[in-house]
């Protein structure tokens, strides 16, 4: 899987997983985009730095040197906002 693919994908089932910290799918799905990110693409301290009013800011660790992404933030939260917005996940 492509790193921005994956880290894309963590980002939004990261959010999924702290709205709903409940539900174990979207734990279970974090931690495998971790697990990806770090076992393929050598990242560690992956976390989200900022979230302002456009952008969500992550920053990770990658070949010893502190990295910093950015994801439009409407991006991000599309799933959670898509989960919450389906009354058969809530």
């Amino acid at each position: 899987m492509r790193f921005e693919d994956a880290l894309f994908n963590w980002l939004q089932i990261q959010l999924v997983a702290e709205a709903r910290p409940e539900d174990r799918a979207a734990i279970d799905t974090r931690d495998f985009f971790l697990e990806i990110l770090t076992e393929d693409h050598g990242i560690s301290n992956l976390h989200i730095h900022t979230v302002d009013d456009t952008m969500i800011h992550l920053r990770f660790d990658k070949d010893s040197k502190s990295k910093l992404q950015m994801f439009p933030r409407e991006s991000g939260e599309q799933l959670l906002h898509d989960i919450n917005e389906n009354p058969k996940y809530n």
